[in-house]
Parts: structure tokens; C-alpha cells; sequence
């Protein structure tokens, strides 16, 4: 599928023209899915005013399209069945969606492990074999972004039942889930909307609601600015990355470029292929430097440096004056400059380059690398960049149009488009882009809201999914970034009706951020889906010396597999691990004479775990205080 990664303007929200043509919100189509038990709602757009008369099966509603153009109509809430005709008229007009059945629809959003297709996962050869189900549709958003919520989808999307052939590059999690779920009724059918991008973090799925509560009313204004002059934008937010650098390196080479030692490099293209050994796998910061000759008249000009698609992050500088910053391995970098930052001669374009994981750098082609100038004409920029590595390894701060992770960017593109369909819940999995950030419970509290919001249903089941192992096991206590997020997404949970907490704890793999046992997570999924989301913890008390953790969930008993629980620590000042018992839904962490006040489990990226329902489902990792 090709990636529609592109900030869509505000004008997508403006009113229809009177000959505009009457059409279904874009998440209603033939063979589409709509939610049973709860009135029923479709949208659409039609010329501001006409009248339209909407039908599903026999039932009939009536809808008048606003001045912006949107027209919604109520049905009543109807049990499962079909397959139903969907038709909206006017006078001298109609549309229809085929097909239609009236059943259980998911939402599925997250990052790379939601987005994880079926052919990748575990078991794909045979489990093709089973892929075939009518009843069971889905639809794939397109990928796109957007500083304002959409009514549209980026590209057309239509739903397809799952087969050999339209299964394969669907969530794998999600598909899983709904297989399911179909056993457990085998009668009702699920419409399955995947809404993923890999590597996105969670702020860019918020609703503006959210965004604005969390965030605050400066960096909405922000966005607001990027719409209308994106280099007054990243003028104003460089202080704040600039601020950032000068507590990474005291050296500032959009200042004083020739302080450093450069090195020349030949071409453009990822870093492991640049015969470059000092790039060569690296992760980190490297700063490239290229100088541009201009006549007095091209400098007056202004002009647009294009430097393609840089992976992961940029912070780009002219003359010294910052021009872009940008995040993203799909969209390409075009910073328009004016003629005030370029002068007659020499000039200096300065790039500082961010890679986070894999391969880095610019990725090309070559000819994608250019200067535009006011009369038509180009500078090639394709060659004579040289290089800096820098000492510098920590994130920036992200802009908040950062593509995937600007401010609400990617819901409002890819979520807000779904309008007011009705939804049976939403199963998120998300987390690794936010690890080692706080606050994840507060986003994660605002996009259930956000949810809610736009569904119209308070009480929206929402399933989160608990990040997968990955890295080497801590053979020592320590921090850990993964283990802190899952155990805010607990925390989230446990504060918020109606949602469900799914770990993933030991579905990871030590050297593969992106596990392939989706088929397992997914049974997990639906046995939360149908109540029953496996064991949390919920308090932690003093019994003697020891410390006894009570669990919500437990189906039968706890287990230990293979000896006694590992993976318990108790902590005050500092944490140590400790020997522990299973007693029914409860495990007895034993004391060791040392103050207690917290106590830890599975305190690592990629814990080792042992603790077991007899549902085969695990806790994830938790810090409590002790009682």
C-alpha cells in the first residue's frame, strides 16, 4: 500500500459546493460491518441543506445536510444479521453500500506491533488454511497525517472479507483476536478497522481534546502556526531543540560550522552503505555539511532546500538560522527558505541527523537532494556533503507537527474520519516510541477519552495491550523504561471503567522488537474482549516481614512454572530480588529483614517470567507500595 504521509491542509474542512456529490462517511461501504446492540449511526456529506432519506433493510431515517455539508441519520438499534442494503437518497441522487451486516466492530490503532501482518506472523502457512471467512471484514486505513481532523481518508479504502489473499497484511494481532472472537459466535459478524503506523508515539493518536489538555495551549498554538507558515513554526520552536543540544555537545556547528573536523563522504544514501566504517551501524547524531554558491540574485530569490527522506530525525540549519525539523522514515524534507537567510556566495546548509535504530542517514535518491531556486532552476545537491559524528545519543525534543509523533497528527488523519461508527470496542498496542518517557498513563487516559469522545459511548471497552519483552534480561535490579510504561499502562488501566490490560510480557524476544506470536496475543485479546483479561495486581500488603501482592483476574490459581516465582523485588532506598510463594491468587514475596516500602515484578525490558494462570495468562510488570 502505498503511504499517504503527507500533512493534509485545513482545507479539507471546508464546506461542500452545492454540486457536491452525496457519498457515506468513508469507514461505510459494501460489505461493511455495522455495531449491534446500540443505535445505529451513519454519515455522509451531500450538498449544505438537501434532505436526504436513508434506508438499512427495511427501516427508514431521515437526515438534512448541514451548512459544511455532513448529514447524519439514527437508526435504531438492531441485533445481528443481514446482509442488509444501505441506501441514501435525495431528490435527483443516491447512494448505496451492498452487503451490509449488522455485527461487532473493532478499531485496532497502535504502532509496528499492531500493524505486524498476518504473513509475518507464527504458524502463517497453516493457519491460511482457516483464513476464509465471510462473516469476518476488514478494512485498512490509510496512512496519513493531517493539523486538523479529516472527514476523509487520504486514499479510498473499501471492506473486504478475509481470505488466502486479504488476510495476509492485516494486523495479525487483530485478525487473530477476531478469530477468536467469531468461535465464540459464530453467528455475529466482525468488521475489523486496522488504524496502525509503526514507530508512532501515542500523542499523535490523541483527539484535539486531549492534545490541548495535555499538552497545553503553546504548543497548540504552535500547530496552529505550522499551518499557516512553517518556517515561522520551526523558527519559534529551535530555541526549544537548541536548548535541548546544548546539554548533549558544547560545540553548536550551525554557529560555528568550522569548529569541528569534517569529513567528506561520496553520495547520499543510507549510512551501512556509504563505505563509511565510522557509520557503519551507528546510532546516534551525525551533523552533515554542505556548501552553496549563489549569486546575489538566486540568494534574493529564496529558495527550497529538499533533502528527501532522512531517517530517523533532522534539525536543519541555513546560515546558521534553524529552517526544519522533521521525524520520519517516509516523508520527505522540502524547507522553504526565504531570501533573507541566503546571501551572494558561499553558504552554509547544515543537517544534523538523528538515527535511533537500523540504518540512518539520508536515504536518497540522489536527484531527490536539491536547492529550487525562485526562477526555476536547481542546484543538485546530491554530493560534496561531509560529515561529523558527535558524542551525542539522547532523543530531541519532537515539533508538534513531527510526523509521527506531532500532536494529534495521525488520529486526526486516520481516527477522526471514522465519524460517529458505532464501535464494539478498540484493541491498542503501542508503547515501545514512549519508552523511557513519563506520563504514559496521562495519554494513555486521554486517548480512552478521546475514544469515547468521538464514539458517543462513555463506557467504550478499550483493550491495551502490554509491551512484549525485548533486550537481554537484567541479571542485576535496575530501571527500566519498558518495565516503568507497562506499568503505567496498569495504572491507566486500573483508573479507568470499561478497560482491560492484556500482557504481552512473555511473548517477546530478546533480539526482535517485533515478536512473531500474535496468534497467542490475539486469544489473549479476545478473552479480554469477552471479560476475562488474565491477572493484574492490585495491592501489596505487610504480613510479618514479608509482603503478600493480591491479584484481580486469576482464573483457577496462580502458578509458578518450573520452581518458585522469579522476578520479585522488594525496595527502599535501592531494590534487591526476592524468594517468593505462590498461595492461591496471591504470592508471598519473602522478607529478608530490610525496610520495605515498594515492591517490583518483572522490573526489566525483557524480564524472565514464570507466574501463570491456569488460563495460560500472565501478569505484566507492576511497582506498588506496600500497605
Amino acid at each position: 500500500m502505498r503511504i499517504a504521509a503527507v500533512l493534509l491542509s485545513a482545507t479539507a474542512l471546508a464546506p461542500l459546493p452545492a454540486t457536491a456529490q452525496l457519498s457515506f462517511a468513508p469507514a461505510i461501504g459494501d460489505h461493511g460491518v455495522l455495531q449491534r446492540d446500540k443505535p445505529i449511526i451513519v454519515e455522509g456529506e451531500a450538498a449544505p441543506g438537501m434532505s436526504l432519506t436513508v434506508t438499512l433493510g427495511d427501516t427508514i431515517a431521515q437526515a438534512k445536510a448541514n451548512r459544511d455539508g455532513q448529514w447524519r441519520a439514527t437508526f435504531p438499534a438492531m441485533k445481528a444479521g443481514g446482509p442488509y442494503l444501505l441506501r441514501a437518497a435525495t431528490l435527483d441522487a443516491a447512494v448505496e453500500a451492498k452487503g451490509v451486516m449488522i455485527g461487532d466492530v473493532w478499531l485496532c490503532s497502535g504502532q509496528s506491533n499492531m500493524e505486524f501482518p498476518v504473513r509475518r506472523a507464527l504458524d502463517f502457512d497453516n493457519q491460511m488454511n482457516s483464513a476464509t471467512d465471510p462473516m469476518l471484514r476488514l478494512l485498512t486505513v490509510p496512512k496519513a497525517t493531517s493539523t486538523r481532523p479529516l472527514r476523509k481518508f487520504a486514499e479510498p479504502a473499501s471492506w473486504q472479507a478475509s481470505t488466502r489473499e486479504t488476510a495476509p497484511e492485516f494486523s495479525a494481532a487483530c485478525w487473530y483476536m477476531a478469530r477468536e472472537l467469531r468461535k465464540a459466535e459464530p453467528g455475529v459478524a466482525i468488521g475489523l478497522i486496522d488504524a496502525t503506523w509503526g514507530g508512532t508515539a501515542i500523542r499523535a493518536w490523541l483527539d484535539p481534546v486531549a492534545t490541548r489538555s495535555i499538552y497545553g495551549s503553546q504548543d497548540a498554538a504552535l500547530l496552529e502556526t505550522y499551518d499557516r507558515d512553517p518556517l515561522a513554526a520551526n523558527t519559534a520552536f529551535a530555541p526549544r531543540w537548541i536548548d535541548w543540544w546544548r546539554t548533549q555537545d558544547k560545540v553548536e556547528p550551525w554557529r560555528t560550522p568550522d569548529a569541528v573536523t569534517w569529513s567528506p563522504v561520496a553520495g547520499v544514501g543510507p549510512w551501512d552503505s556509504l563505505n563509511e566504517p565510522a557509520l557503519r551501524g551507528f546510532t546516534g547524531w551525525v551533523w552533515f555539511r554542505r556548501t552553496v554558491t549563489l549569486t546575489a540574485e538566486q540568494a534574493r530569490g529564496g529558495a527550497t532546500v529538499s533533502l528527501g527522506i532522512i531517517d530517523d530525525g533532522d534539525q536543519a540549519f541555513v546560515n546558521g538560522k534553524p529552517v526544519g525539523n522533521s521525524f520520519g522514515w517516509s516523508n520527505p524534507r522540502d524547507y522553504k527558505v526565504p531570501g533573507s537567510y541566503w546571501k551572494a556566495g558561499a553558504n552554509e546548509v547544515l543537517v544534523a541527523v538523528w538515527n535511533s535504530y537500523g540504518t540512518g542517514g539520508f536515504m536518497g535518491p540522489a536527484e531527490r537532494l536539491k536547492l529550487s531556486l525562485a526562477d526555476g532552476s536547481s542546484i543538485a545537491l546530491g554530493d560534496q556533503w561531509r560529515y561529523w559524528i558527535t558524542a551525542a545519543k539522547g532523543a530531541p525534543p519532537r515539533p508538534p507537527w513531527d510526523n509521527i509523533a506531532g500532536l494529534g497528527l495521525i488520529g486526526n488523519a486516520m481516527v477522526a474520519p471514522l465519524g460517529g461508527i458505532g464501535l464494539r470496542g478498540v484493541a491498542w498496542y503501542q508503547g515501545e516510541s514512549d519508552s523511557g518517557q513519563t506520563g504514559y498513563d496521562v495519554r494513555l487516559r486521554g486517548l480512552i477519552d478521546g475514544y469515547r469522545r468521538q464514539s458517543g459511548d462513555p463506557a467504550l471497552p478499550v483493550l491495551v495491550v502490554g509491551l512484549a519483552g525485548y533486550g537481554a534480561p537484567g541479571a542485576t535490579p535496575g530501571e527500566s523504561g519498558w518495565a516503568m510504561l507497562r506499568d503505567e499502562q496498569r495504572r491507566a488501566v486500573a483508573a479507568t471503567p470499561g478497560t482491560a490490560l492484556v500482557s504481552a510480557i512473555d511473548l517477546g524476544s530478546r533480539t526482535d522488537i517485533h515478536p512473531g506470536d500474535k496468534n497467542e496475543l490475539g486469544k489473549r485479546l479476545a478473552r479480554a474482549a469477552l471479560g476475562k483479561p488474565g491477572p493484574q495486581a492490585v495491592s501489596a500488603r505487610r504480613d510479618g516481614s514479608d509482603v503478600v501482592v493480591s491479584f484481580s483476574g486469576v482464573e483457577g490459581a496462580l502458578t509458578s512454572w518450573s520452581g518458585a516465582p522469579v522476578g520479585f523485588e522488594l525496595c527502599a532506598q535501592s531494590c534487591r530480588f526476592a524468594a517468593a510463594i505462590v498461595e492461591g491468587s496471591s504470592v508471598r514475596v519473602k522478607g529478608d529483614g530490610q525496610p520495605v516500602t515498594r515492591v517490583r515484578y518483572a522490573w526489566a525490558d525483557t524480564p524472565v517470567v514464570n507466574l501463570y494462570d491456569a488460563a495460560n495468562m500472565t501478569p505484566t510488570s507492576f511497582e506498588l507500595v506496600v500497605e
